[in-house]
Formats: structure tokens, C-alpha cells, sequence
């Protein structure tokens, strides 16, 4: 019985963080995308009220908090922010969800990268890009291969690179989405699909823990299986 092995493709840091979460499980980290700053107004951040934070690489990028409020959208960011010294409220744990805590914050100001999946109701600024890297040599000998590959998909936009990149891809393979529309957005060859129960790093880990002893994922079915949020479906 060949235990699989877990491709992470998140910039290196967020790799190297959410292995620590993975006990048990073997794993190779081949970013897909790397993390770039933008020219940006510091002057603005400054001047607002508070931030909206939906992802932790635009914490760094920010500056000190210095005690100024900040919105995250999970408990990763919420952290990180933190821990960067802001005075934090934590989100549900994606950007659809914040959307009822965001009225009467219309002042703040949302720090994004260059691509995002929602657009929110307060000022914006694109602090960050996220710029598209082929896997390595690494990662396409293993997605061509004959071992059975956990693929986490943690956004829209890395589901689409990751379906390009292993579209003739040999292993098994099953994706672990952070949310529908991630999971959605994965048109590439696999043979299980499941979904976190809840947005965020807590739910990716154990969905991923819970496939570490399956050793084929066609065995399931002959067509995909998806676990959603709401249960198995």
C-alpha cells in the first residue's frame, strides 16, 4: 500500500507553515505562485481608520498596527496581524463571509494583492502581486508518476493554475479545496474531491489528514466524490 504524498503549491513560506500542520504525511513543496510587493501609498495606510485584511501576505507589506483596528478574514491572518501588533477581529473565514461585518467600515481600507476573488464594499489597494510560476521538475515527476498525490487548492486562481499544470498528470490525484469555488474553479484530471468544512487552515489540515492511509483514490468510485461543507454529497 503506497501512502500519498501532499503537493503544496502556496508561496514557500505558507508552504513551509501549513506542513508543520500535517503530521503523518509525506510532502513536496513546488510554489506556484511567488508573493511580489507593488509601489503603493504607505501614506494611506496611515490615514485609515482600519484595515481589512483577507489574506496574511499583505500583513507584512502593511506595516506595524501600532493598536490600529484590523478586520481578517481568518484565523491565519488574524495571527499574523496580531502578531504585527494590530488590534484584530477575526473573520469567518472567507471574503463572502465578512461581508456582514463590513457596514459602517466603509472608511477602512482593504489591503489586497494584484488578483482577487471578491471585491469588497470599502476603499481598496492592491499592496501585492501574485505572479504565476511553472511547478518544478520535482512536482511534474511526481504528478506523473504513479503515487497517489493530495492537492490542496487554497484560492480560486491557484485551482486554475494547478488544473493547467497537471491536465496530463498520470498520478491519482485528489484535491483538498478551501471552498466551493476553489473547488470549482479545479477543471484538472482527479478522482476525489473534497472541500473544507470551513475556510480556513484548521479544515484544509484535517481534510487532508483524513485521506493520509487511502492509498488509491479511484477505488472510491469510478466518477469524483465530493465531501462539501455541508457533508458528503
Amino acid at each position: 500500500m503506497t501512502a500519498p504524498i501532499c503537493l503544496l503549491t502556496r508561496p514557500h513560506a505558507q508552504s513551509v507553515a501549513f506542513a508543520r500542520e500535517l503530521p503523518g504525511i509525506e510532502m513536496l513543496i513546488a510554489p506556484i505562485l511567488r508573493i511580489e510587493a507593488l509601489p503603493f501609498d504607505p501614506a494611506r495606510i496611515s490615514a485609515a481608520p482600519g484595515i481589512v485584511f483577507t489574506s496574511a501576505n499583505a500583513v507584512p507589506l502593511a506595516g506595524p498596527g501600532n493598536g490600529k483596528p484590523a478586520l481578517c478574514v481568518g484565523p491565519q491572518t488574524a495571527e499574523a496581524a496580531a502578531a504585527a501588533g494590530y488590534q484584530v477581529e477575526e473573520g469567518p473565514g472567507d471574503a463572502e463571509g465578512m461581508m456582514p461585518m463590513l457596514p459602517g467600515r466603509e472608511e477602512w481600507l482593504h489591503l489586497h494583492g494584484r488578483h482577487r476573488a471578491r471585491e469588497l464594499p470599502v476603499q481598496g489597494m492592491a499592496i501585492y502581486d501574485q505572479i504565476a510560476q511553472p511547478l518544478s521538475p520535482e512536482a511534474i515527476a511526481l504528478l506523473s508518476g504513479d503515487r497517489p498525490v493530495i492537492l490542496p487548492l487554497f484560492s480560486p486562481r491557484s485551482a486554475t493554475l494547478l488544473a493547467q499544470a497537471a491536465v496530463s498528470a498520470a498520478a491519482p490525484i485528489a484535491t483538498v479545496a478551501i471552498s466551493v469555488r476553489a473547488d470549482e474553479c479545479y477543471d484538472g484530471p482527479t478522482q476525489a474531491r473534497l472541500i473544507a468544512e470551513r475556510p480556513e487552515g484548521v479544515s484544509m489540515a484535517r481534510a487532508i489528514l483524513s485521506l493520509r492511509d487511502l492509498a488509491d483514490f479511484a477505488e472510491r468510485s469510478e466518477k469524483p466524490w465530493v465531501e462539501a461543507a455541508e457533508g458528503r454529497r
